[in-house]
């Protein structure tokens, strides 16, 4: 128990021996072990500035760059629209009348030619009936004219015939100037019961074309009665409902054909020459469903607020999956085109104002290429319009300009 303090006394006393008699010496032991130290460090930093620096490349810029080769893709156009059926119609009342028939169920299927909507025929035959009668009358008028007509040119060739004869007794001597003058008027007056006998078979024609107009609008009106599906399709809604009044441009139903369905997108005009007609193309729907078909149509006009230009899909949809107004994302196939796969972070525009990429040429001097995009992703952008071969800066191309010297530093690119 007493041997403790002993050996502390003893330790606390060496201490305090070299802390004041040792001083100087134990200073100077320190004082080499920290140089050594430091010569070391001083040394290893100096052997790291000589591998990676040199005097010339320690005042130049550092920047990333990646060295990026040309690869041909395929340079979809790729846009955003939407589905359309083919044909949508909206059949409406051309007259009034009360709703006669049973509604049709919405979703049906219907046939060309299939009855919608009928109308109460009201007072349409009567019309009808009376315009046919019109014109029976009309028409049997027409022997009575014909007649007088043939009555007429027989008088006349009568009047003329006695005119004939009498100016030639009256040249003989044995007949007078007035019985003359009596035959000719009464060639005048045959004439003139020509003319009135054709003018009322004129007349009698006409009142058989007006009746015969009258006939027919009667009909037209009756056949608006009833109103039919103008082609195969769907009914999107149900037909107007038993005693409805119905008027002038009231909706019985709509109509739609799905199969084939249009994808109908809008192609920007600078990606607007790439797209033609006949050319293939796909869809991909909210729904995960992938579609194929052909460019039908291709606007020749720009939409005036958005300067596109619309362009529709022809797509078949026998078993009518497809539905009207769904999203799709459209890729319309055109020209395979070299492009380099880039960060987009890596884009940045030259004092005019142009899009494009800094590259590291020989020497280590900086040039501004324009690029063309071609298709973005997550990942990254596809631009055209750089050398097969190129350094693309991709880290600090904000701080340097055309001309000047920098010290890339290169590495890969996750494609």
């Amino acid at each position: 128990m007493r041997l403790i303090p002993v050996l502390t006394a003893l330790l606390v006393a060496a201490v305090l021996y070299f802390v004041v008699v040792e001083r100087d010496r134990l200073a100077a032991f320190a004082g080499n072990g920290a140089a050594e130290e430091v010569s070391e460090e001083n040394a290893d930093v100096a052997a790291e500035t000589e591998t990676d620096e040199t005097p010339e490349t320690s005042k130049l810029i550092r920047v990333v760059a990646v060295r990026s080769e040309a690869r041909t893709i395929d340079s979809a156009v790729v846009l955003r629209g939407e589905t359309e059926a083919d044909r949508e119609v909206e059949v409406r009342a051309e007259t009034s009348g009360l709703v006669i028939t049973e509604p049709l169920r919405r979703g049906s299927s219907v046939s060309a030619g299939q009855e919608l909507c009928r109308l109460d025929v009201g007072t349409s035959t009567a019309v009808l009936a009376e315009a046919k009668a019109r014109l029976l009358e009309a028409r049997a008028r027409i022997p009575s004219a014909q007649a007088s007509v043939a009555e007429a040119e027989a008088r006349l060739e009568e009047a003329k015939i006695n005119d004939n004869a009498a100016r030639k007794l009256s040249e003989g001597g044995f007949a007078s100037s007035t019985r003359v003058a009596s035959t000719a008027a009464g060639v005048r007056a045959a004439e003139a019961s020509i003319q009135a006998a054709t003018s009322g078979l004129e007349s009698t024609q006409a009142g058989i074309e007006s009746a015969q107009a009258l006939v027919a609008a009667a009909e037209r009106e009756v056949d608006r009665l009833t109103m039919v599906a103008p082609f195969d399709g769907l009914l999107e809604s149900k037909t107007a409902e038993l005693g409805s009044l119905m008027q002038p441009g009231s909706l019985c139903g709509t109509v739609l054909r799905l199969d084939p369905i249009r994808v109908v997108g809008f192609v920007p005009e600078t990606d607007i020459s790439r797209v033609n007609e006949g050319s293939l193309a796909g869809a991909r729907l909210t729904t995960g469903q992938e579609v194929t078909g052909q460019v039908t149509f291709v606007s020749r006009s720009a939409d005036p607020q958005t300067r596109t230009f619309r362009v529709e899909v022809t797509v078949p949809n026998q078993d009518l999956a497809i539905r009207d107004g769904q999203t799709a994302e459209i890729m319309i196939s055109a020209d395979g085109a070299a492009a380099h796969f880039l960060p987009q972070s890596s884009l940045t525009l030259n004092d005019e104002g142009t899009l494009g990429v800094r590259i590291v040429q020989d020497g280590g001097i900086v040039a501004f290429k324009a690029v063309d995009l071609l298709r973005d992703g997550i990942d990254g952008i596809w631009v055209g319009g750089l050398p097969d071969k190129a350094d693309v800066i991709i880290v600090g191309h904000e701080f340097v300009i055309e001309g000047v010297h920098v010290a890339p530093t290169y590495r890969e690119l996750d494609q």
